[in-house]
């Protein structure tokens, strides 16, 4: 059973979905220190992501997202400050590419004030050190 899980339904179709799927990809990767890879499909791709701590997947389709992430011992603990996160970043850049402009980016929290996504990024560093890796490639 995932920690996470999120659906989200959109009209954009595939190409337009595909380019939100990307960026939030691009920012997970930036925020998080995620490794991110894209399996694209006639009619769906799928976004795999992983770190120590946590490793998911974000199936990208015409018509919806469903994100579906495990989080390891560590993370579990924060699991709605990151659950609120994601909903958030997604949100956002859903809510940007339906008023038909770019879809949006840059850092976002889940508090306004960033102390708790601050929190979840100390304790995903300290996963992948204590882990024995964290550094992207290592395994």
């Amino acid at each position: 059973m995932p920690d996470i899980r999120i659906h989200r339904d959109h009209q954009l179709g595939l190409e337009r979905a595909r380019k939100i799927a990307w960026r939030w990809a691009e920012e997970v990767e930036e925020q998080f220190g995620m490794e991110c890879s894209v399996l694209e499909g006639e009619t769906s791709d799928t976004v795999e992501f992983t770190r120590a701590g946590v490793h998911g997947r974000l199936i990208v389709a015409g018509d919806h997202f469903d994100l579906d992430a495990k989080l390891g011992f560590l993370l579990g603990a924060f699991s709605k400050t990151i659950t609120a996160t994601i909903e958030k970043n997604l949100d956002e850049l859903l809510a940007g590419e339906e008023a038909g402009g770019r879809p949006r980016g840059g850092k976002r929290t889940a508090k306004g004030d960033g102390k708790e996504a601050g929190k979840v990024a100390v304790a995903a560093k300290a996963a992948g050190k204590r882990a024995g890796g964290g550094r992207r490639g290592e395994k």
